[in-house]
């Protein structure tokens, strides 16, 4: 029993180590706790945001939609038929009359044929005058008078036909208008593939754009709408809406419009953009673009509610270059927050640094 109690009773030495690995284990586990602790401490800081008050405001309710310049008139001169261009006449950039040569393609063999019909049907009428005066005195039959007068008539088709040919070998202007560039040389072989050069009508300048359809309501014959021209010098014109393509696409669901543009000149092909009016301005609650939270299935905004951020999921309207209107999810008065929107997580408390106004965030987004 003395031997069990020796074993059983520790030495110092053991007895030291014991209780240092106790100390080791109790300091461990409390700073383990304290860092716990400030970690809890620092994630409830608040999170520091700039907010507008949300307000009421005139927007001038215009759709923005891309255009593109077209000539009142354009076509690309091709020749009819195939063969050597022996006559040009392209004064590129140059004005033209209606009618005016452009080119002509080589006809030789088309006049030998028209000359050879002549000369049948010279033969074959002289041939049916004699059957004519036979028949009226019983000396030839029908038949031989019908085959007479049936070569009359074919030799004339014939002719027809040929210069219906030569006159497919002259390329005229089909309108008045300005040349362009000429794309042969003369004595090249052309065919109804090849474009000689185009001629385009700039007197009258349209303007084609598409808007999506639940806008259609606002496109009427006879609407003015504002063109911006020229986007470097902010230079607008008027245009008049002639016409609308009466089917929708059926791809993009847009609707095809055609206006007139009332003043000013644009070159063919050009890029512009069209504001169309769609209704009286009205007051309506705006915030900027940047504080709109996309979601999968809704946009939200964080709105500021005793210190903490509440996400809001809202519908948004009209835009404009750097705000958006908010048609619902946000009254008059709420607290929105524009800057530190990815930082706030639902019911973290927030900080407001300062409360700005929205033509303020406009005015510095346009610098």
């Amino acid at each position: 029993m003395a031997r069990l109690a020796n074993l059983i009773a520790p030495t110092p030495a053991t007895a030291l180590f014991l209780i240092s690995t106790c100390i080791f284990l109790f300091s461990a586990c409390r700073e383990k706790a304290e860092t716990a602790k400030t970690n809890k401490t620092q994630g409830a800081q608040p999170v520091i945001v700039d907010v507008i008050v949300a307000g009421a405001r005139s927007i001038d309710n215009k759709i923005e939609a891309n255009g593109t310049v077209v000539a009142n008139e354009y076509v690309e001169l091709h020749p009819e038929i195939s063969g050597r261009i022996t006559y040009l006449n392209v004064p590129e950039g140059a004005y033209v009359e209606k009618g005016t040569i452009i080119a002509r393609i080589n006809d030789a063999d088309l006049r030998a044929t028209l000359e050879k019909s002549k000369v049948q049907l010279d033969l074959y009428q002289k041939t049916e005058e004699r059957n004519r005066k036979l028949l009226a005195i019983n000396g030839l039959n029908q038949a031989d008078y019908d085959l007479a007068l049936n070569q009359v008539n074919s030799a004339k088709a014939d002719i027809d036909y040929t210069q219906a040919q030569l006159d497919k070998t002259v390329i005229r202007a089909p309108f008045s208008g300005i040349v362009g560039l000429r794309q042969v040389s003369p004595g090249a072989y052309a065919t109804p593939a090849t474009i000689i050069a185009t001629v385009q009508q700039l007197d009258k300048i349209k303007v084609d754009f598409t808007l999506p359809e639940q806008y259609s309501s606002f496109i009427k014959k006879g609407v003015l709408v504002d063109i911006q021209v020229d986007a470097v010098n902010n230079i607008h014109r008027k245009g008049l809406i002639v016409a609308t393509e009466p089917q929708i696409n059926l791809s993009s669901r847009n609707l095809k419009v055609r206006a007139l543009l009332l003043e000013g000149k644009g070159n063919p092909g050009a890029f512009v953009k069209v504001l169309v009016n769609a209704g009286v301005d009205k007051k309506a609650i705006m915030v900027p673009t940047n504080c709109i939270i996309p979601d999968d299935k809704n946009n939200q905004v964080i709105l500021v509610k005793d210190g903490k951020a509440q996400f809001s999921n809202v519908q948004t309207g009209v835009r404009e270059a750097n705000n958006v209107e908010i048609t619902r999810g946000i009254n008059a008065g709420d607290t929105v927050v524009v800057t530190g929107v990815l930082f706030a997580r639902p019911k973290s408390p927030l900080k407001v640094r300062s409360v700005t106004s929205l033509e303020k965030l406009t005015a510095v987004a346009n610098q």
